[in-house]
Parts: C-alpha cells; sequence; structure tokens
C-alpha cells in the first residue's frame, strides 16, 4: 500500500517540529512553519538547536510562522555583530538584546507550547538539552556559533552551539515521537557531499536542496529564503510521506 500524503499524515495525530542548526538558516525554517500553519497543522511541541533552537523558541513562545517572517526581513546587522577582542568575532551582548526584545516569553515555562533545545556544554564535551529556565541565554548558548561568538555561561559554565554534536536538534526527542524534521543540508568548503538527515522510526525529514544562502553580509537574501522553504514545504504536503521528503 502506498504512504499517506505528508500532510494527511501530520493531520493523523500531534507532532513535533524538530529544526536542525545551520548558520543563518532560521529564515528558511520560519518559512517551513508558515507553511504548516497555511495548512493548518500547528505543531504540538519544538526541538531544535542553533538557528533551530531560535526560531523554535520564537514560535513555541506565541509567534505565528508569518511573523517571523516579517520579523526577520526587518534584521540588520549592526542588531548583533558587536565584534570585541576574547574568544571569538563577537561578544554576543547585542545579539542577546535582540533576544530579549524578539522573544514573546522570557522562560521555558511561560511558552505556550513545549520546547527543547541543544546547547554543547564546553567542559563536560557534550550535549546537554534545555527545557526550563530563562530563555534567551539559553537561545544565545545554542546559537553561539565556535569563533563568531563568545561562549555563554549558563549555571556557571561555558556553553556553545548545540549543533557541534547535536546537529538535526534531536537530542531531547522522546523514543516513538511522531517528528517532522526540517534538515538544512550542510557542505564543505571543499565540496564534501552534504549532510545526511536523520534517520529514526516515525520521523519524516524535509530536504530543500540550494537554498538561498543567508548570512551577516547576505542578510538580503534572508526573505527569498523564508518564501522558497515556505513553498517547497506546501508542494511537499502533497507528497508522499517517506522518510526522506526533497523538494527543489
Amino acid at each position: 500500500m502506498s504512504p499517506p500524503r505528508l500532510g494527511s499524515w501530520l493531520a493523523e495525530a500531534p507532532f513535533t517540529l524538530s529544526l536542525s542548526s545551520g548558520f543563518f538558516g532560521f529564515f528558511a525554517h520560519a518559512g517551513v512553519l508558515a507553511a504548516l500553519e497555511d495548512a493548518g497543522l500547528p505543531p504540538q511541541r519544538f526541538l531544535g538547536a542553533s538557528a533551530g533552537a531560535l526560531v523554535g523558541a520564537l514560535a513555541a513562545g506565541g509567534r505565528s510562522g508569518a511573523e517571523l517572517g516579517t520579523l526577520l526581513a526587518a534584521l540588520r546587522r549592526p542588531e548583533f555583530w558587536d565584534p570585541a577582542p576574547g574568544p571569538g568575532l563577537l561578544r554576543g551582548r547585542r545579539f542577546r538584546r535582540r533576544l530579549e526584545q524578539a522573544l514573546p516569553q522570557s522562560t521555558f515555562e511561560a511558552c505556550p507550547r513545549p520546547l527543547q533545545m541543544s546547547v554543547y556544554d564546553v567542559l563536560a564535551r557534550e550535549t546537554r538539552v534545555l527545557a526550563r529556565g530563562d530563555l534567551a541565554p539559553a537561545v544565545q548558548a545554542s546559537c553561539a556559533v565556535p569563533g563568531l561568538f563568545w561562549p555563554v555561561r549558563l549555571d556557571g559554565r561555558p556553553h556553545l552551539d548545540g549543533g557541534i554534536l547535536d546537529r538535526p536538534g534531536l537530542a531531547g526527542a522522546r523514543p516513538g515521537e511522531r517528528i517532522l524534521h526540517h534538515h538544512l543540508e550542510s557542505r564543505s568548503r571543499r565540496g564534501d557531499a552534504a549532510s545526511p538527515p536523520p534517520a529514526r522510526r516515525n520521523l519524516k525529514a524535509l530536504v530543500f536542496a540550494r537554498l538561498p544562502r543567508v548570512g551577516p553580509f547576505r542578510l538580503d537574501e534572508g526573505p527569498r529564503a523564508f518564501a522558497e522553504a515556505r513553498r517547497r514545504t506546501t508542494r511537499a504536503l502533497d507528497a508522499p510521506a517517506v522518510a526522506q521528503v526533497r523538494m527543489r
């Protein structure tokens, strides 16, 4: 028997939206969320690392995907760009301030929908999953790309980007949980093969090749990445619900 459409599979029961790490991939993540909401398929909870943690926190706190698209399109580099001598290019104070302004809730516990995010504990050299406490420092830590941002102290310990060891952002997933995962492919500068999406029971991965590349000096590409991810997700909802749903 052929599999159901992805949209039908998602409508069968509550599901979690998992959002991978991927530098400035939060524009594409927001586009995926907007398309799901357009189709009347809101996630029940969120998992994520780095860019995925950022979008997950905003969405779990109450912002819609369309609202995120508008919010991110207005982002300008001076809002988070604060170079300073230290263990990274950017101190991160401006980023923290921008997070505090954008997040609709200040703690995990206050979010209308549950959220878990991955961070990297520098001293323990392992992934830590956060699900309670202050939201802005947790998101800042999960987004602290090594070399770009200074480490962020949580509970007195330095933390960095959650995607270091948990690129898919799935460390907080429950056994057998129904998950829609948006996988941001990553290629090295050497041209190596793209990182594969995760495989686990009850997980369907959305994979969109060659989305517009966004970065701190290419923020103008962000709205295109948002719109393209939204369009491809809408198409993917009519595709068979297989383990990997790829759309160009």
